[in-house]
């Protein structure tokens, strides 16, 4: 309790709400303009390469590194700052919030709703282009039936373009789970007043922003998407903080709430678990193991999956120093 008395105190000492209204206008701009260098970043690289003899490759590099920083903000940003939130003094004092670890119940549940998408997709493009299985004896292991069979489907889409309506599938999901993110990050900010806190945000955010930016750009690039649906989907991503930080404003001049009520600090909890399931199940089963499991290329060439996994590492290890200040 202590605790609780000793943070009321340094907040309180911070609370500046002209400062504060400043310094979230000036982050406005600042994490528009990083966010769309970090997105179009791995999509103009694609364009670069494309033609090349180097442009798979190019990708699937592109691809691991981005996967690592999903992974990274998934795990070292979003659920550790979901679980805090829960963890308040304000909430978890409360019934039944004191009871039960609700930010890993929630986890579970994006994780497993993200799967539910999947599998319900998955199964919706594969039939509506003949590539359901006939029988039992038509059973080929995942990721290899065109290896083994040597057969390619008489009808509906060839396996690389299935490949990229699945990889398109992955893409958008994977956006609603950073536009969760985003959403939660920027109404957050935008309630606070405390200028103490807003001041380093702003800087740490541009950089989380640039990586994440990456991160979700590599995947869209592999997707194969038309120049009109790239455009909007990292448009998309580029405003979704900025208009998180509007909303957040406008909710605090309209009910007085701050980022330290507990009901601002609930939902911020519920919707980061959420968040978190959807973008760990995304990152370990939809990127890394479908492209050092399942993906050809790397498997015949070992250097290729050595600097997928140095990408990966590296992807990972950038984002998760980011958490040192945000």
């Amino acid at each position: 309790m202590t605790g609780c008395v000793n943070d009321t105190a340094r907040a309180l000492g911070c609370r500046n709400t002209v400062a504060a209204t400043h310094l979230k206008l000036i982050s406005i701009l600042v994490i528009f303009f990083t966010s769309v260098l970090g997105i179009s970043s791995p999509v103009l690289l694609a364009r670069y390469f494309q033609g090349k003899p180097v442009y798979d490759k190019a990708i699937l590099v592109i691809k691991c590194f981005a996967a690592g920083v999903i992974l990274s903000t998934s795990l070292v940003h979003v659920l550790p700052d979901a679980y805090d939130a829960l963890s308040d003094c304000s909430v978890a004092s409360r019934h039944p919030w004191r009871d039960f670890p609700f930010a890993g119940l929630v986890t579970l549940i994006g994780a497993l709703l993200a799967l539910l998408v999947d599998i319900t997709a998955s199964a919706h493009v594969d039939h509506g282009h003949g590539h359901k299985p006939s029988g039992g004896a038509d059973y080929l292991p995942v990721g290899t039936q065109d290896v083994i069979s040597g057969k390619k489907p008489t009808a509906g889409l060839s396996n690389e373009e299935l490949e990229k309506v699945k990889q398109r599938l992955v893409s958008q999901v994977l956006e609603i789970g950073i536009i969760f993110h985003s959403v939660i990050i920027g109404v957050t900010m935008g309630m606070s007043q405390n200028q103490c806190t807003i001041r380093p945000l702003v800087a740490a955010l541009a950089f989380h922003q640039i990586f994440e930016g990456m991160g979700l750009g590599g995947c869209i690039a592999q997707a194969g998407f038309s120049m009109g649906t790239v455009a909007y989907m990292c448009f998309m991503f580029s405003v979704t903080t900025p208009v998180g930080i509007v909303l957040g404003m406008i909710v605090f001049s309209v009910t007085g709430y701050d980022d330290s009520s507990p009901n601002a600090l609930i939902m911020e909890g519920l919707l980061g678990s959420l968040s978190s399931g959807i973008l760990i199940y995304m990152a370990l089963v939809d990127l890394i193991a479908a492209d050092f499991f399942h993906n050809k290329l790397m498997s015949s060439q070992q250097w290729l999956k050595k600097a997928s996994f140095i990408a990966l590492i590296l992807g990972s290890t950038s984002m998760s120093i980011l958490a040192l200040w945000a």
